[in-house]
């Protein structure tokens, strides 16, 4: 049986651990907070570019931009999965890693070649011997940014109309609540036309362009896109959060019923310890009175 100075020090290192759990979960409750907000205006952007690109429809055929068509002739795939930097978020990244391999397994017959970009650094230690890879980009889903997501949707855009992929899937995921989060992997490019080109018999078609229709297409489809990439990096940002909270919540839960038990450990051992001592003294007592 440990004696209790051992107890006392298992004991201090369990209440550092719990009072450090406890501070993460805190700082990953405030983070979670500016993440929803933030993809709560994002969600408005969203509306607001949806509804321009829908009344352009009405006006001409949205669908002749390049990055609606796709490319037939080389049958490649680029799949950019997006992680967290850091651990300590449970199963946040190991689950849409496994969910990530599970798609990989049921859609590599469809492609010759499958190759990765990364957003995170737990995804790229994972795949980077395992698969081809095309960008690591560092440090961009700490703190999610537009001017990020416009890099990422450069070089996608870059990549797809070079003709070197038919197909560029992202890998994130999705934010349900604290307690949950979604893994998913959705196509980007070429850019789906049903989400976008919703039929709407209010919206008029007589509209009047300046700068010209197809101008204003060619700035609004790309930023579509960016904003694609923008949001999953927020949903991605509240989801590693959220995961970081409930595990640091276990974590401290589980600190404190080891010092709940190792504190009963310790008093049985005290009272055994000044038991033995007493059962010394009263038999040395009786051996001196015979």
């Amino acid at each position: 049986m440990p004696s209790n100075k051992e107890y006392n020090v298992k004991l201090n290192r369990l209440k550092n651990t719990r009072k450090m759990t406890r501070t993460m979960k805190l700082v990953s409750m405030s983070k979670l907070i500016k993440a929803q907000e933030s993809q709560r205006r994002a969600r408005l952007y969203e509306d607001r570019l949806k509804d321009l690109i829908s009344r352009l429809a009405a006006t001409l055929n949205v669908t002749t931009h390049p990055l609606f068509r796709a490319n037939t002739t080389k049958r490649q795939a680029l799949v950019l999965l997006v992680t967290s930097d850091r651990g300590l978020a449970g199963g946040f990244n190991n689950n849409l890693i496994r969910f990530v391999n599970t798609w990989i397994s049921e859609n590599k017959a469809n492609y010759e070649d499958i190759q990765f970009s990364f957003a995170g650094r737990r995804g790229f230690m994972f795949f980077r011997n395992r698969y081809r890879v095309k960008n690591n980009y560092l440090s961009v889903t700490a703190k999610p940014d537009f001017t990020f997501a416009t890099k990422i949707g450069n070089d996608l855009s870059e990549v797809f109309l070079n003709g070197e992929y038919s197909d560029i899937y992202i890998a994130y995921n999705k934010f349900n609540s604290a307690l949950s989060q979604t893994p998913v992997i959705e196509k980007i490019l070429p850019i789906e036309s049903k989400p976008l080109l919703y039929p709407n018999a209010k919206i008029p078609s007589d509209y009047t362009f300046e700068p010209k229709a197809e101008e204003v297409l060619s700035f609004l489809v790309p930023k579509y896109l960016f904003f694609t990439i923008y949001y999953t990096l927020l949903e991605n940002s509240a989801g590693e959060h959220g995961a970081r909270m409930t595990a640091m919540e276990s974590a401290t839960k589980n600190a404190e019923e080891l010092i709940d038990h190792l504190t009963l450990m310790r008093n049985r051992a005290r009272q055994a310890a000044i038991t033995g001592e007493l059962m010394e003294i009263i038999a040395g007592a009786e051996a001196l009175n015979q």
